[in-house]
């Protein structure tokens, strides 16, 4: 029979170190979301922990004040510890360094961002000295650990968020398997993600010690607050007039279309562009500094249409999403409830258009049954449900 986890619907209840408890408040956190209830108190002792819980509901925020109280606990005892949070991309990794270091301001405490496409000479010389948590990407935090510059025997904690992926056989299974080797005995590990397929469930078995569970069944990731609408596109040829129609007709805040390569989205974003519409790209090509430099213009509002690939569908904290548009349909089925959680965060309302050809309908047809939700097809008056 599975664990029940106790819940604790107050940060106060948590008996949490002081500082970190003005670290949270002061954050602007007041109550802790579902997954926080149940994930900070077992993440600060010593558990394994896998944690699913949908896009949006706070899960950075779970993990980060569970490695802060696990630091705090051991200075207390006159102790060290080396906690590491690992994330698939750069962005993710500064984002979560963002939030641990604004969190962590009442500890004394180092936290270290190692993440590629920064000075490793720098990174290595930073580590030398020590930090307590760890927040990076898996080739700089594997190139860090082979190299000696990550004491290996004080970590006692390793995080992966966006687990689906960094567990998946064509993600970074193998790497993530090569930074598990240098995990001292007494290590745990904790898994987050919105969605746990099986595969990745079974894999666990093999280097989890009696996880405790925090399982949101597929069927009941709710996708609440985001309306779901399709356009029937019929062809290919036919989504850009849609796209731009669409635009001309509704006045949207801010929205994040998707499509499923590099190609498409610099093409797209050139074909708006000759339209007179302001719209800002991104996708894997782009270096570390220019994918900042659009997220940042896109967060600021210098640009209300964001065009993307699947790399922002995971985890970017883009706040005043409006309107989640797939121009193309993801194949994964789990990378739908990513995309489709840019909108309607945290409780708010949130609204996804996919658009779909002839031959898109049998894998519309798998998403609404994986999800047992109903997505319509978009009504003529779409001006009245924005």
């Amino acid at each position: 029979m599975e664990e029940v986890l106790e819940t604790y619907h107050s940060f106060d209840d948590m008996n949490l170190q002081i500082e970190v408890l003005h670290g949270i408040y002061s954050y602007g956190f007041e109550k802790p979301s579902v997954i926080q209830q149940k994930a900070i108190v077992p993440l600060a002792i010593k558990n394994d922990l896998i944690g699913q819980s949908q896009s949006g509901t706070g899960k950075t925020g779970a993990f980060v004040i569970g490695a802060l109280e696990r630091i705090a606990r051991k200075k207390a005892e006159n102790g060290k510890n080396v906690i590491i949070i690992i994330t698939p991309t750069r962005e993710l990794a500064t984002q979560v360094y963002n939030v641990a270091s604004q969190m962590g301001n009442y500890l004394q405490i180092k936290i270290i961002k190692c993440i590629g496409g920064t000075d490793q000479k720098q990174n290595a010389d930073e580590l030398t000295q020590g930090g307590d948590l760890l927040i990076g990407t898996p080739g700089r935090i594997y190139d860090m650990l082979s190299r000696k510059k990550i004491k290996n025997e004080n970590i006692d904690l390793i995080i992966l968020d966006e687990a689906d992926e960094m567990l998946n056989e064509h993600g970074f299974q193998d790497c993530v398997h090569d930074i598990f080797q240098f995990l001292p005995i007494h290590a745990n590990i904790a898994l987050f993600s919105a969605t746990m397929p099986r595969p990745v469930l079974e894999l666990t078995e093999k280097f989890m010690h009696n996880p405790k569970r925090i399982i949101v069944k597929a069927e009941e990731l709710t996708l609440e607050g985001i309306k779901q609408y399709y356009i029937n596109v019929e062809k290919e040829q036919w989504k850009l007039e849609v796209l731009q129609d669409l635009y001309s007709n509704i006045s949207i805040t801010s929205s994040v279309i998707f499509c499923n390569t590099r190609k498409k989205v610099d093409w797209l974003s050139r074909e708006m562009e000759k339209s007179n519409y302001t719209v800002t790209s991104t996708h894997g090509s782009l270096d570390t500094e220019e994918r900042k430099r659009v997220l940042d213009q896109f967060r600021n509002g210098n640009s209300r249409v964001l065009i993307t690939t699947d790399l922002l569908a995971r985890g970017i904290d883009v706040q005043h999403v409006s309107i989640v548009i797939n121009y193309d349909l993801p194949t994964n089925l789990e990378t739908y409830l990513h995309r489709i959680g840019r909108s309607g965060r945290f409780g708010r309302k949130g609204l996804a258009i996919n658009f779909v050809r002839m031959e898109d309908f049998q894998l519309l047809s798998d998403i609404e049954k994986f999800y047992e939700t109903h997505i319509e097809e978009m009504p003529k008056n779409i001006a009245d449900i924005i």
